[in-house]
């Protein structure tokens, strides 16, 4: 019996790679997300392919940390991120090429990121929120500029997430924008901040389940939040709406990149490719409220009122230059908690 234990061994030990070199793991965040990727996403994905997905949760700045500390003997096949730090994964190695094919094809254009390493897999538009009840009862029309933040009569009625955010980020960004600046030229956004803005802002607030709670009580008459974010509070029953700014409504991408020296290279790719098929795009359109990123994306009408869904409002998202931001982005924020949120 004794002479065949080796081969029994290397039998074992042959077994053991297989099942290792088909494990692939993925991070990305945690909470509805992770939970429509247990139940719907994975699931499908292991079916199709064999291989089985280890889900790693945290948020963007978790997973990007995750990403850098394993550079060079990388664990995580893919990375899932927000597009500012995603572009900052990018600037320092951290993404591979994405491979042009299946379900990558059938992209809109703005969901491919610059340099072709990553590409998004769910818009999210950043514009108003209003309480419309507080608005009728004052005799308020409904909001439709980015300027509508400095207007004197909402004065401790807005509410808006700090610069750390990035829907206090692009707000700063928008007002630049609108009133002769950008990203390159910031300044006009802090002098409209500081001397409009502020004034009206009742709270600088960062915790979604407290801005939530604000809309639906109408402490916070007008917000600066995702559309998704809003339209969750009025399915709650609140008098809310969400409203794309007629100067455009800047976008964050939830974005996926297949790590640079990946130990599963090839089942990253085809995860990816998985992850922004159409099919796969209803579920996270349905699941998490992202906008399909996939143009043969079809969903129910009521799952399109609540997400950025077709042609015309992808087309409409304004794609801010993270190339600027984030090399500014300390810089920015010291400024903005010495000026603005004081």
């Amino acid at each position: 019996m004794r002479k065949y234990l080796p081969v029994m061994s290397l039998l074992a030990t042959a077994v053991s790679f297989s099942v290792q070199a088909q494990t692939i793991y993925v991070g990305g965040s945690g909470g509805s997300t992770e939970t429509l990727m247990k139940e719907k996403i994975i699931p499908a994905f292991e079916a199709k392919t064999g291989a089985k997905v280890v889900y790693v949760p945290g948020n963007s700045t978790d997973i990007l940390a995750k990403v850098q500390a394993q550079k060079g003997k990388q664990e995580m096949s893919l990375a899932i991120i927000d597009d500012g730090p995603m572009y900052q994964a990018i600037g320092q190695g951290l993404c591979a090429p994405v491979e042009d094919a299946g379900s990558i094809r059938e992209l809109y254009p703005n969901a491919k990121m610059v340099g072709d390493k990553s590409v998004g897999i769910g818009f999210i538009a950043t514009g108003l929120g209003y309480n419309k009840d507080v608005f009728a009862k004052n005799g308020w029309k409904a909001p439709t500029s980015w300027n509508d933040l400095a207007d004197p009569k909402y004065k401790g009625k807005v509410v808006i997430p700090p610069i750390t955010n990035g829907y206090g980020l692009l707000t700063l960004v928008m007002q630049a924008r609108v009133n002769g600046g950008g990203e390159a030229n910031i300044d006009p956004g802090f002098d409209v901040m500081v001397k409009k803005v502020a004034p009206n802002v009742l709270a600088w607030e960062p915790s979604p389940g407290k801005m939530a709670q604000m809309m639906q009580t109408g402490e916070a008459a007008l917000v600066v939040w995702g559309n998704g974010r809003v339209l969750a509070v009025a399915d709650q029953g609140a008098p809310v709406e969400f409203v794309y700014p007629r100067e455009g409504a800047p976008v964050i991408m939830v974005a996926a990149c297949v790590t640079e020296g990946a130990p599963q290279p090839k089942l990253g790719q085809q995860f990816l490719q998985h992850l922004v098929s159409a099919e796969i795009q209803a579920h996270i359109a349905q699941g998490v409220g992202w906008g399909p990123v996939n143009k043969n994306t079809k969903v129910a009408p009521e799952v399109a009122r609540k997400v950025v869904y077709g042609p015309a409002q992808v087309a409409s998202l304004v794609a801010p230059d993270y190339s600027v931001i984030n090399a500014k982005r300390a810089e920015w924020t010291q400024r903005w908690n010495r000026a603005v949120e004081r």
